[in-house]
């Protein structure tokens, strides 16, 4: 087994959804302040491991399933290049270590990191299966990892760290389906169950939907938080948001698989500028413009 294959089978491509962690560091001007930058990144580890120990073994569930999948059959597990017996032990490992570098930092995290692993395994054995609650429950995950980062910092949890990530992953979650349907079309149904009662119909009302939510919240805590000047990032994010869409409706790759954003030079140029003018509007000051730095205290 080479490195490839190792890190395929603990998908490291997806951790980038963990990075969320960070949005309570960012908006709570708390980038700068060293220490906690640490501590964020160390729970970010560990919701990278539970989060793999999770892709095992779903990997290990949906097997017959995956062989037959156009691109899932080349999943170490699937194409046999990794035994079940062994990826078990992997997960098994890495959950414990997620787990105790969690206890480490923060028992509520520790607590919080328990229930995204309790969480997700429902989705696996059950959960995916129910319209609806399918892509509400990968939206609440991708809520955990937020506010996770809260509990790390010892921060008040802000209901906007509920909302913008909730509707930003259902809004990615949804643009998902599409690219499903486009990519497997009438045997959709055979590799996931869910997908017989939804349909290219709804799931575009859907895709609507959450890309109205999304992008009000975003608008309605930059102008009613803390921090006015996030107004002026309202622009970036409405022209990250339907470039996303012009990809799901194009039928990009992107659109299944985020993690691969970095080809399209467009969407890159927009969160760059995107992540510039959010951090201008929390850490620089308009009229010295000097860096606001914090105090440096735990």
């Amino acid at each position: 087994m080479n490195i490839k294959t190792f890190f395929d089978l603990l998908r490291v491509h997806q951790w980038y959804k963990n990075l969320v962690i960070y949005l309570a560091l960012i908006f709570s001007n708390l980038l700068f302040h060293s220490n906690l930058f640490l501590l964020t990144t160390l729970g970010l580890v560990a919701l990278c491991f539970v989060s793999s120990s999770n892709y095992i073994i779903n990997d290990i569930i949906d097997l017959k399933k995956d062989r037959a999948h156009p691109e899932k059959k080349f999943r170490p597990i699937a194409s046999g290049k990794i035994e079940v017996s062994f990826a078990i032990i992997i997960s098994v490992v890495l959950l414990l270590a997620g787990l105790l570098i969690a206890y480490k930092l923060s028992l509520i995290f520790f607590i919080s990191s328990i229930f995204l692993f309790v969480l997700t395994f429902s989705y696996t054995l059950y959960l995916k299966n129910i319209l609806f609650l399918d892509v509400i429950i990968i939206s609440v995950n991708f809520v955990i990892r937020a506010v996770s980062g809260t509990f790390i910092i010892n921060r008040i949890l802000s209901p906007w760290l509920i909302l913008c990530p909730f509707f930003l992953a259902l809004f990615l979650a949804v643009g998902k389906r599409h690219g499903d349907f486009k990519l497997l079309g009438k045997n959709a149904v055979n590799h996931k169950q869910v997908l017989k009662d939804y349909t290219p119909e709804i799931n575009s009302v859907l895709i609507i939907i959450s890309t109205t939510l999304l992008l009000i919240s975003y608008s309605l805590y930059a102008f009613l938080g803390e921090h006015k000047k996030l107004l002026l990032t309202i622009p970036f994010a409405i022209y990250v948001v339907f470039r996303y869409l012009y990809l799901i409706y194009s039928g990009s790759i992107i659109a299944r698989k985020p993690n691969l954003l970095y080809r399209d030079k467009e969407l890159v140029v927009g969160l760059i500028l995107l992540l510039l003018a959010v951090i201008v509007a929390l850490y620089l000051d308009l009229n010295t413009y000097q860096i606001i730095y914090p105090i440096q205290s735990s």
